[in-house]
């Protein structure tokens, strides 16, 4: 698809704006399963994301990208080399905290939505916070506040079936933003997505960083998709090819 690009947001580096992710030499091999064939998926990235960035991480299939998005948002570890996230150095936790970091500072938003089929949209929204033990009325109104603020005000009732796609992405949306992270990870959003709907989604992106400093880091392999986006990191055989600002 090719939602129409829009001007990405002004953003200009300043001193009050705090590195959010730093990677120091990070690799990532893999070994294929019954062989003693290893995969270098990264080979040594150097990286640092400032709070209230907008970055488009882009590459081919291979590339590394997918591998970078699940270092970055603790869902698996580096083989060497640091990652600090915020003020923590989260290279080496175990996997029990590295759930609780991606439950308590992390947002996703995937390309599959990943909603609860057979909860309504106020139950998905909820769904974070009931992990994090928030008692019942709070976790409700913030999901009700979510909710109309990406514009599903009057759909809360409903299930993710009796949406259409855009809808669910919307939902998907809010429930990354129920913990208040310190950045969204958003996995090719707009992949399932036709290019109007799509466009609509990439608009809500912009708005939440533009009005509200969010911190959006958007996994693409598509250019328009990364037009809309201030930085564009690209991604080449577990490498950084380039690392541009734009607009």
């Amino acid at each position: 698809m090719n939602p129409a690009p829009a001007s990405p947001p002004t953003w200009t580096p300043g001193a009050d704006r705090r590195p959010l992710v730093q990677l120091e030499g990070v690799t990532k091999v893999y070994r294929k399963p019954g062989t003693e064939v290893e995969v270098h998926a990264l080979r040594g990235i150097t990286l640092t994301i400032h709070e209230g960035e907008y970055v488009a991480i882009c590459g081919h299939s291979g590339s590394g990208k997918s591998t970078l998005m699940n270092l970055l948002g603790c869902l698996d570890k580096p083989t060497a080399g640091r990652y600090v996230l915020g003020d923590d150095d989260v290279s080496q936790l175990d996997d029990d905290e590295l759930s609780e970091i991606r439950g308590r500072r992390l947002g996703f938003v995937f390309q599959d939505f990943n909603l609860i089929q057979q909860l309504t949209v106020l139950e998905n929204l909820e769904v974070p916070l009931f992990y994090l033990g928030v008692a019942p009325i709070q976790r409700r109104e913030r999901a009700a506040y979510l909710g109309e603020r990406v514009g599903l005000g009057d759909r809360m009732d409903h299930r993710p079936m009796e949406l259409s796609g855009g809808q669910q992405q919307r939902a998907a949306i809010a429930r990354a933003l129920m913990n208040d992270p310190l950045f969204i990870l958003a996995d090719e959003p707009t992949g399932n997505l036709d290019t109007t709907t799509g466009g609509v989604i990439l608009d809500l992106f912009d708005e939440l960083h533009r009005n509200e400093g969010k911190t959006i880091l958007m996994v693409t392999h598509e250019a328009d998709v990364a037009a809309r986006c201030q930085r564009v990191i690209t991604l080449r055989d577990g490498l950084i090819l380039s690392d541009r600002r734009q607009g």
